[in-house]
């Protein structure tokens, strides 16, 4: 497995994500979105694995106004804009590979192998 955990240090869940993958002795790499976050192929992935950037939008974000901004967007210009401003994002995201979740999902997490 090759776990990756984005999300900020003040996100609750992110933390219980990282909690629940270090109980079990299984290595991670955690990723502050306010420090490095997503490359654009990397949010791709993400989002091709969960259904597209609308289910990865948190609508209770702090940055509301980025979030309207990107909501009215076309199509075309959100991925960027996300890339601008990734504290728009669900937290955490947690990648295995291909695969992904976004929010605290341990029901996923204990059937991947």
């Amino acid at each position: 497995m090759n776990i990756q955990i984005f999300g900020t240090k003040k996100s609750a869940d992110t933390r219980k994500a990282e909690r629940f993958f270090k109980e079990r002795g299984i290595k991670f790499q955690s990723i502050d979105l306010k420090e490095k976050g997503f490359s654009k192929g990397e949010l791709q992935s993400v989002m091709q694995a969960v259904g597209g950037l609308e289910a990865m939008l948190d609508p209770d974000c702090k940055d509301q106004q980025a979030l309207a901004m990107i909501k009215y967007l076309v199509p075309g210009q959100r991925l960027e804009k996300v890339l601008e401003n990734q504290t728009v994002l669900k937290q955490p995201v947690v990648r295995n590979g291909k695969q992904a979740t976004i929010g605290y999902a341990p029901e996923v997490w204990k059937n991947w192998q």
